[in-house]
């Protein structure tokens, strides 16, 4: 487990590394953000774990940030005032799936594999954690975030995309692990690509948050716990110092919900 967690934060760091370097195109450096902002972030959280009710969420207040919660019905059930609570607050509840279908190639997934999936049944999937959401909260998502990032089902040559099914039902669909921020102009609302933000220092998201400034692009950060830094937990002094740092009118930076964000570029571009 050592050696994972070196080898992530390596990766990390080269990941952030890599987005710092000076690029030879621009994307979108005039794209009109709101009140003259020049980068758009969108801070999420997925599978409604225990650690974003007791930590996150108090966190986020406290800044006044809305953050955007793709949730797991089942997992949220178990929490229900917490997240009704988070709903009033202006934090946004998207989906992520009933079940949480991801390849095969997880242990964790064996039984509930992408590779035995098909469209019909991952619609089934779609809809129902949809309507389960709405149920408990009285919320009907927009916005949902692939389960691993992954976006098929089926296996060799039956295999097919799911973004079709996602782009029916909601105005987003975001990714997981991806290597760029979002061009405000270009990016397809069904394949928004989140960055994952999970142990990481606070200088490391900043670097990401620097360079998407310079192109005028669009981040979405990835987390699952918050707490002490380690995987796949948001370091919640990083978290504060980045929405301290969002906040402050000086620093250019419009921080929102994914929906927020979604229907102000819908609406600027059409």
């Amino acid at each position: 487990m050592a050696g994972n967690l070196v080898t992530r934060r390596i990766f990390l760091g080269a990941a952030a590394a890599m987005w710092a370097q000076p690029q030879t195109r621009r994307s979108s450096p005039q794209f009109p953000w709101p009140e003259g902002k020049r980068v758009a972030v969108s801070l999420t959280f997925d599978d409604a774990r225990p650690s974003q009710l007791d930590v996150g969420v108090p966190l986020l207040n406290r800044h006044g940030v809305k953050a955007t919660f793709y949730l797991s019905p089942r997992r949220a059930a178990t929490r229900l005032e917490g997240w009704r609570k988070a709903a009033a607050d202006g934090h946004e509840m998207a989906n992520h799936s009933l079940s949480h279908p991801c390849t095969a190639n997880y242990a964790f997934s064996i039984n509930n594999a992408l590779e035995d999936y098909t469209e019909a049944r991952m619609a089934s999937d779609l809809d129902t954690a949809n309507e389960e959401i709405l149920k408990m909260l009285g919320v009907k998502p927009e916005s949902f975030a692939y389960p691993c990032g992954q976006t098929f089902v089926g296996r060799g040559g039956q295999t097919r995309s799911y973004v079709p099914l996602v782009a029916k039902r909601f105005l987003t669909g975001r990714g997981y692990l991806d290597e760029s921020p979002n061009d405000p102009i270009r990016c397809d609302f069904a394949k928004l690509m989140g960055t994952a933000f999970d142990d990481m220092s606070f200088e490391q998201m900043l670097q990401i948050v620097t360079k998407a400034r310079d192109e005028g692009r669009w981040v979405i950060f990835v987390g699952h716990d918050v707490g002490k830094r380690a995987y796949q937990t948001t370091d919640s002094e990083a978290l504060e110092k980045l929405c301290a740092y969002a906040k402050d009118p000086a620093n250019g930076v419009w921080i929102d919900t994914v929906l927020t964000i979604a229907r102000y570029v819908q609406k600027r571009r059409s």
